[in-house]
């Protein structure tokens, strides 16, 4: 299983401003992260109710959710704070006016760990949840869960908790969309208030080398 760090290093994230924290509140226990993107190109993917998602672009922000307990990682991907795109014809109007969503994507996770500079390192499990506000739901990745478990890589018992978290997750987030959007937004609000009051960024190990040149 692939060993991914919260950062998201593998998309190039690790010089952008990135938090890492820690919440204990009665919305939510565990591990928040958030990426500000400065700059970069927009990338888009295609989906049948949304159209066009941005997924990338200066100005968006993604919030990262590690819960406790669960076998799962959320990642909120925003547009700039009070905006989204015009080509968002059905966007609902009980988006967050403030945190507006472009898509949620969740990673079934088998555990977490922590590298040497205390970034968390999530291990995933293939599956992937997908979902826009307006009412896109996918399976993502279903293909490469079969093949892991085929090949061995996985046992019986893996596989199984893995597609039973993801219809867990289809219960948690897709039902109502509209409720998972104000509790993102509230979690969100949580991670803002942290950083004005001086939340530090969070440096990688890339992030050190490069300041101690």
């Amino acid at each position: 299983m692939k060993h991914d760090r919260l950062n998201y290093d593998m998309w190039g994230f690790q010089y952008y401003p990135y938090y890492q924290m820690r919440i204990d509140d009665e919305l939510f226990h565990g591990t928040a992260a958030l990426i500000r993107l400065t700059d970069g190109e927009e990338n888009y993917w295609e989906t049948p109710k949304a159209g066009r998602i941005q997924v990338t672009g200066s100005g968006m922000n993604w919030l990262m959710l590690v819960p406790d307990n669960e076998q799962h990682v959320i990642t909120v991907r925003y547009f700039p704070d009070g905006t989204h795109d015009p080509e968002r014809k059905n966007y609902p109007v009980w988006v967050n006016e403030k945190y507006q969503s472009s898509i949620w994507y969740i990673d079934v996770i088998e555990g977490i760990e922590y590298d040497e500079c205390g970034i968390l390192v999530y291990i995933d499990k293939y599956l992937d949840v997908i979902f826009t506000p307006e009412g896109d739901i996918k399976i993502d990745d279903r293909d490469e869960l079969d093949a892991a478990f085929n090949s061995g890589e996985l046992s019986k018992a893996q596989y199984d908790a893995a597609l039973a978290e993801g219809d867990r997750i289809l219960k948690l987030y897709c039902e109502d969309l509209q409720k998972t959007d104000d509790w993102s937004a509230k979690v969100r609000d949580i991670v803002e208030e942290r950083i004005a009051a001086g939340e530090p960024i969070t440096a990688c190990k890339e992030v050190r080398a490069l300041l101690a040149k």
